[in-house]
């Protein structure tokens, strides 16, 4: 019997090593599924859905290390025509960014009429509304996600909660590559640290070398004509562009143009 048990343990350690490894391999290719890779997102390549009053391409629609959900769109409103109607949602956050055109946008009840790089970020369950200001179509970019981790709307508030930044209204500063200008560094219902600031840089002026952070990151081109190089590869970008950077992606971003160029980026982390 000793010798019948020796000789069945090998197969049975085999066995458990086996199931092991397959449910490892499982839960990685679902993790590796369930997370957006780094890309970049053409404008010319958006896919335009005419809807109503408004027209809408979508970007990004998934999840990432950090955000169960993330979705980016792109809406170009008529003139004088509202946005879709958009409640007060309870556990998902939002930040707009405006492309081009007039906005007049509400937020809990304050309403701002914004320019072309303004900003509006709307907490959870906080009533808001967008509606085309000028006379011309107005474009913007649409962020909305929901963390992983449990909501904390307290943390938020603390942090200052809602709020509105105009273009305009932002001081710069002087770099020795071109200038920033700083949006907001704090952390919200969903993230521990959200981020925001555009970075302006002259002609052949890299951002920096190639690194890495563990914080997720958008970049949005606003002007020039930029190569992002991401994880090896070397992409050229274009004003509208989005790129997504995932976590510990090595990535720099590069001016290629003949003029400056200018650009938001946002990291976010739990």
């Amino acid at each position: 019997m000793a010798t019948l048990n020796s000789s069945k343990e090998p197969i049975s350690m085999k066995f458990i090593l086996l199931v092991f490894c397959l449910a490892n391999a499982t839960v990685l290719m679902a993790q590796k599924k369930d997370s957006l890779p780094s890309h970049v997102y053409r404008w010319d390549s958006l896919a335009a859905k005419k809807q109503k009053a408004w027209t809408t391409r979508s970007i990004i629609d998934g999840s990432t290390n950090s955000l169960a959900w993330f979705e980016v769109t792109a809406i170009t409103l008529e003139p004088g025509k509202a946005a879709p109607p958009s409640a007060a949602n309870y556990d998902i956050e939002e930040l707009l960014i405006v492309k081009d055109g007039q906005l007049n946008i509400t937020i809990d009840g304050v309403t701002k009429k914004m320019g072309a790089g303004s900003v509006a970020f709307a907490m959870p369950r906080i009533v808001h509304g967008i509606n085309n200001a000028g006379n011309t179509k107005a474009t913007y970019y649409l962020l909305k996600y929901k963390g992983k981790l449990p909501m904390d709307i307290e943390r938020a508030k603390r942090a200052g909660g809602s709020f509105i930044l105009n273009w305009n209204e932002l001081a710069t500063t002087n770099t020795d590559k071109g200038f920033r200008r700083d949006f907001f560094n704090r952390p919200t219902s969903q993230l521990g640290q959200f981020e925001m600031h555009t970075t302006a840089l002259n002609a052949n002026e890299e951002s920096h070398p190639p690194h890495t952070h563990v914080q997720e990151e958008i970049i949005l081109i606003l002007r020039g004509n930029v190569e992002m190089y991401i994880d090896g590869d070397r992409y050229k970008a274009s004003p509208g562009d989005v790129v997504f950077l995932s976590s510990r992606v090595p990535h720099n971003l590069t001016n290629n143009g003949e003029d400056q160029c200018e650009y938001f980026a946002f990291q976010w982390r739990n």
